[in-house]
């Protein structure tokens, strides 16, 4: 093989470009072309070098056989980038006067119904799209293993749920179930009543009511409302206290600042 290195002008200094000729073989007098770095780094295509230099050198009009810039595509280059910038900064006016199309995931385009302010128009309803989608079965699974931190980045206890929620299905915890109680509450103005078909606790893949959430059927007595009612005062309780105890601690330190105030200018009075 005979090689031939020289330095190359197009490229940043210290890099050569290096023309190998096969003298044998089927591929005789052909010739493969290497560039190298200047600490001597080889590459062999043109992609290889681009990922190398990054963003140091716009390469998009170099010929890596000759190792030279061609003119001609280095302005059809600048002629496109001229006509992009004049398109944007020009902008043209939509003169389209069909019905805007909404943007959904399906493969079909539905158009929008237009409606304005005169007072026998009525907004038509598709009674299949108001039907809520379905549910996956046992989505609060994908919550597994997920905890809540304060702003302390300590970890929040979780709450202790009443003995008579009792969960259903492969894997349910009381994690589990409390995420699913909790998104029901907040998501479904229906009632809560947990899944009352005893066939469940058989297969709950068939007869799950995905409107409910993973426990069993249970019941709210006056004696749970009672004690809950106790809780919600005992905590808006200790919120009062804290609460006036802060607004003391504000109006002792106003004070003080006053006192010490009024001292420093006797003190400029004396003298």
């Amino acid at each position: 093989m005979e090689k031939k290195r020289w330095d190359c002008s197009a490229l940043p200094k210290g890099w050569q470009i290096e023309e190998v000729t096969r003298k044998s073989g089927l591929s005789a007098g052909k010739s493969d072309v290497y560039y190298y770095s200047p600490t001597g780094k080889k590459f062999r295509s043109k992609p290889q070098l681009a990922r190398y230099l990054g963003n140091q050198m716009d390469l998009s009009s170099f010929d890596f056989r000759t190792g030279k810039m061609l003119m001609s595509k280095l302005n059809k280059n600048r002629q496109r980038l001229r006509y992009d910038v004049n398109n944007q900064t020009k902008g043209k006016p939509d003169l389209n006067t069909s019905l805007p199309v909404r943007q959904t995931a399906s493969i079909f385009k539905q158009p929008v119904t237009k409606v304005t302010n005169h007072p026998s128009n009525k907004v038509k309803t598709d009674p299949q799209k108001a039907v809520d989608q379905p549910k996956q079965l046992f989505w609060e699974k994908k919550l597994g293993g997920l905890n809540a931190f304060d702003i302390a980045e300590e970890l929040v206890k979780t709450m202790d749920l009443p003995k008579g929620l009792q969960g259903v299905g492969p894997g349910c915890t009381d994690k589990t179930l409390l995420s699913a109680i909790a998104s029901a509450l907040h998501t479904s103005a229906a009632p809560i009543t947990g899944q009352l078909s005893a066939a469940v606790e058989k297969n709950p893949g068939v007869w799950l009511n995905t409107t409910q959430p993973l426990c069993k059927a249970f019941i709210v007595t006056d004696e749970d409302i009672r004690k809950q009612e106790e809780l919600v005062y005992s905590v808006r309780k200790k919120l009062e206290e804290a609460l006036m105890a802060d607004m003391l601690a504000h109006v002792q330190e106003a004070a003080s600042q006053g006192d010490s105030l009024n001292e420093g200018n006797d003190d400029m009075e004396t003298v």
